[in-house]
């Protein structure tokens, strides 16, 4: 993770907040020929897969062969990209072509959530929908031209080599790192799980060599606790490849401690992954319940629970304007099944849309909508929301000051689970 000074704060407001040190993970023809290079036929597969509106099954779902059938439309995307290519006066990156033709057909769809992500993005999105990323388990500051270290992650891999709050980064495998921060630190320290790099670091005023090994480090994205009267809460962060496993094991925890109602917080949870959300749902209700629906094109799947186990227990689930996705899946199916559920605090954000993340050879990568998702009874919250049974705003004092004491959706829950 990594910080910035007061004085870099001023500058630039963008390295203010503390990062996770973490690593994310042709040839052409002559024109004369009759044959397209790799990378033109790579293009006409990605311009006639978007015309056809079918890539995320064809990649996804099936195993089909690809056959591109070229049309007018693709042909002269085709003739363009060659007459660029060999008549254009000036220098020229071919990947940064391709990348803007792909780049340039999401934008004509005007959906916000069909992306163009470069190797940054795509390694921050990877590491959010993993739930894990490779990396020491460190955060830092960065003050006076140097990283400061400020947080050490316990039997992380900079802890098991005795890196220490307050040691200053001078170099990562010889490399002197006065004056790097951000991005660029973080490309010095990435790399594969298990590969080895030396960090040296000032302490003291001597400077002490680390040879650490990079690891996989678990996001958490779930964490739980007991409140008053036996009220168990799970805060829900996102919904990552790893957040059922840490959903389950947090709910046996209270429950293992009596607890007697439950309150679920996916307030400011963003969604995540479907089958993850399918999951979790499963868990509190009884096979051949529908816990949501997905609409493609040509048809639509009512998506039931896994399990034969269910609870009955009172629940709450918190929601906020920054609720969306598959946080709002969660709401809308308690809302709609479970008979002892409330869903408390603001109308939610208002995504209905399922989208296909696809990687390129370049390390960047791209996600475009394939599919809308409803609710068990069949309504499509997307621009709408999902409307909470009991409406309650917070206090500004909760934003100048954000605790459990100051948190009035949180007391609101807890206020009529003691009722219940």
């Amino acid at each position: 993770m990594i910080r910035k000074s007061k004085k870099e704060k001023n500058n630039q407001k963008s390295e203010s907040k503390i990062r996770r040190i973490f690593v994310f993970d042709e040839e052409e023809d002559n024109s004369s020929k009759s044959t397209f290079s790799l990378l033109e036929v790579i293009l006409i597969i990605f311009v006639s897969i978007f015309f056809g509106f079918v890539i995320g099954y064809i990649i996804t779902y099936s195993k089909m062969d690809i056959k591109v059938k070229e049309d007018s439309n693709v042909g002269e995307i085709v003739d363009a990209y060659k007459m660029i290519r060999d008549n254009y006066y000036g220098e020229f990156d071919i990947e940064k072509l391709k990348e803007s033709a792909i780049n340039g057909m999401l934008k004509s769809l005007d959906d916000p959530y069909s992306i163009y992500m470069n190797k940054e993005s795509t390694s921050n999105f990877n590491d959010l929908t993993n739930g894990y990323f490779i990396g020491i388990g460190i955060s830092v500051l960065y003050e006076e031209e140097y990283n400061r270290v400020v947080e050490v992650t316990k039997d992380y891999p900079a802890d098991k080599v005795g890196v220490q709050v307050d040691d200053i980064i001078v170099k990562v495998d010889g490399v002197d790192c006065k004056g790097v921060y951000g991005q660029e630190l973080s490309d010095l320290i990435r790399g594969e799980a298990g590969t080895k790099f030396t960090l040296t670091v000032l302490r003291d005023e001597k400077e002490i060599d680390f040879e650490i090994t990079r690891g996989k480090i678990d996001i958490d994205s779930v964490s739980g606790e007991v409140l008053e009267s036996n009220i168990g809460y799970l805060k829900v962060s996102n919904i990552a490849s790893n957040t059922y496993d840490q959903f389950k094991e947090e709910l046996e925890k209270l429950e293992e401690e009596k607890i007697q109602s439950l309150i679920i917080d996916v307030r400011n949870n963003p969604g995540g992954q479907i089958q993850q959300t399918r999951e979790i749902l499963s868990l509190f209700f009884k096979k051949k319940t529908v816990l949501f629906q997905i609409e493609a094109k040509n048809k639509k799947e009512k998506i039931k629970s896994l399990n034969n186990t269910s609870r009955d227990y009172p629940i709450i689930v918190l929601i906020n304007h920054g609720s969306a996705s598959a946080a709002e899946i969660i709401a809308s199916c308690f809302q709609d099944n479970y008979s002892k559920a409330k869903i408390v605090g603001v109308t939610s954000y208002g995504k209905g849309t399922v989208q296909k993340n696809l990687s390129l050879s370049s390390g960047n990568s791209y996600k475009f909508t394939t599919q809308k998702w409803l609710t068990s009874k069949g309504k499509w919250v997307h621009e709408k929301g999902v409307e909470p049974d009991i409406s309650v705003e917070q206090e500004e004092e909760y934003y100048e000051n954000p605790t459990k004491e100051t948190d009035a959706v949180l007391k609101k829950a807890i206020e009529l689970l003691k009722e219940s």
